[in-house]
């Protein structure tokens, strides 16, 4: 069992960017959200981790504040 890294571990976070502003190019809110999924599931499927994965995903949970009335 791993555990998440959150310190800073990429050498260029612009490019990160870009390849992921690069994929949306052209579609449509729809299929970009598809596209979005696709590329967690696939990263997701890569850490290998459900433990990470869920340490990942309250971080960002909490992180998010909500705009839905509850």
């Amino acid at each position: 069992m791993g555990s998440l890294t959150v310190c800073e571990n990429l050498e260029n976070y612009d490019d990160v960017y870009q390849v992921i502003i690069d994929m949306h190019r052209g579609m449509t809110d729809e299929e970009s959200e598809k596209a979005n999924a696709k590329l967690i599931l696939l990263l997701a499927n890569h850490i290998g981790d459900l433990e990470v994965i869920r340490e990942a995903a309250a971080i960002v949970r909490s992180n998010t504040p909500s705009t839905k009335a509850e």
